[in-house]
């Protein structure tokens, strides 16, 4: 535990010096995020000069045409700003494969629905492994708001298994009717827009932003938080069995809950696959974290601060995992497992899926240990993200978190 706080900590040292570092933008893409800087300002302006930080991330990520979400530059892999486990090895998705091969396995017509598929990396390849294991779904569906990602997912899937791609369908909101089947979400959360409060006193504030000219540019401001927040605020403190002490601040989605309940709402029997980077409720609102979890990638760097290359940037957030089971239960579903990736994925055979010892290359044994080593080690992937299985009408147990449950962190 004190481990990953020390972690954190390290890492926001690195950031803060990594920010002073961030590579030069070319001409066009400074012109998009000067044309989302002066909408976010004319917003700003209709708002009575300045918007919640939850609105400016909205618009910094997804604001049509201009957000980083919905413009065309490249996201993913090397050539983007941060990689995923899925273009990392495709042995993670092979052991999302192994979970999903045995869980439609209890599901009737069970479908596969992946939100945000990135790159698309991650449906071809767990695609690809079904077919193996002689166990595909009839359709497979990929809601992908971002038309630039679509037409990279296309592409991936076209390339890889091109003979599977008629099994394949995007859609652009929630399908209408009822589906069963498995939901898969990687990496999407942690994405969602937050809100940002500030402890002042015996009083809650909530961080907003303002434009202060073309030398300062945005800053951050508060004002007493609304009722929601500061009752949300209060909730995760009575959770916690203590108050927050002064000037502590962090994070609140208040947009978690709601996916997985517009979510559900639309799935018959489901069983929804969570990972992302985040913590239970204890430890994401720790004493020592005071200055909560945002973090922003560009080109492979990582830096706090949220008012840099906006629209160019990404701009993230930990998840609280705690927060997820109380909407899976608020809504009548069931938490199934929570725990590390690391457990997660050796539990769904991850040591098994190595290469034939009597046939593989020595540069292929390595290249199995240094891929293993990074999706499990705690100082790489393996700790510092979670896995959370949610079910609802579902009976019968799933693969993942058999060797290490975590549920006692919620």
């Amino acid at each position: 535990m004190n481990g990953n706080r020390s972690d954190f900590h390290k890492q926001v040292k690195q950031a803060e010096q990594d920010s002073q570092q961030l590579p030069v933008p070319d001409d066009e893409q400074l012109a998009v995020s000067e044309a989302l800087k002066r909408r976010i300002i004319q917003e700003m302006n209709a708002s009575g000069g300045m918007i919640s930080f939850e609105q400016f991330m909205q618009m910094a990520l997804y604001e049509p045409g201009l957000g980083y979400y919905a413009a065309g530059s490249r996201k993913f892999g090397e050539q983007g700003d941060f990689i995923t486990s899925p273009e990392v090895s495709s042995l993670f998705s092979h052991c999302l494969a192994n979970f999903c091969q045995q869980t439609l396995a209890n599901i009737p017509a069970g479908h596969i629905l992946e939100f945000g598929a990135g790159s698309g990396i991650m449906a071809a390849d767990i695609l690809s492994e079904l077919e193996r294991r002689q166990a595909l779904p009839e359709r497979y569906f990929i809601l992908e708001l971002s038309a630039d990602c679509q037409q990279r997912q296309q592409q991936t899937l076209q390339d890889k298994v091109p003979h599977l791609l008629e099994r394949v369908e995007w859609l652009q909101q929630l399908p209408e009717q009822p589906i069963n089947g498995v939901v898969l979400a990687n990496e999407l959360l942690d994405a969602m827009p937050v809100q940002r409060f500030y402890i002042d006193g015996t009083n809650i504030k909530q961080y907003c932003v303002s434009w202060a000219g073309e030398q300062q540019g945005f800053v951050t401001q508060t004002r007493p938080a609304p009722e929601y927040l500061q009752a949300q605020v209060r909730h995760c403190q009575a959770y916690l069995g203590q108050e927050f002490a002064e000037g502590y601040e962090s994070e609140l989605s208040l947009m978690h809950a709601q996916w997985l309940e517009s979510v559900q709402a639309i799935m018959g029997q489901a069983v929804f696959l969570l990972i992302d980077y985040g913590y239970g409720r204890p430890e994401y609102y720790h004493p020592q974290r005071s200055m909560g979890t945002l973090m922003c990638h560009y080109r492979h760097r990582a830096h706090p601060d949220p008012f840099k290359l906006v629209g160019l940037q990404d701009i993230t957030s930990y998840v609280d995992f705690t927060t997820l089971a109380e909407a899976a239960v608020s809504n009548g579903m069931d938490v199934l497992g929570y725990t590390s990736q690391c457990g997660f994925l050796l539990d769904c055979g991850l040591q098994a899926m190595g290469p034939d010892s009597d046939s593989a290359t020595e540069q292929d044994l390595l290249r199995f240990s240094q891929q293993v080593k990074t999706l499990t080690l705690p100082s790489e992937m393996g700790e510092r993200f979670k896995v959370m299985a949610i079910g609802k009408q579902f009976q019968g147990a799933v693969p993942g978190f058999g060797l290490m449950d975590q549920l006692r962190h919620l």
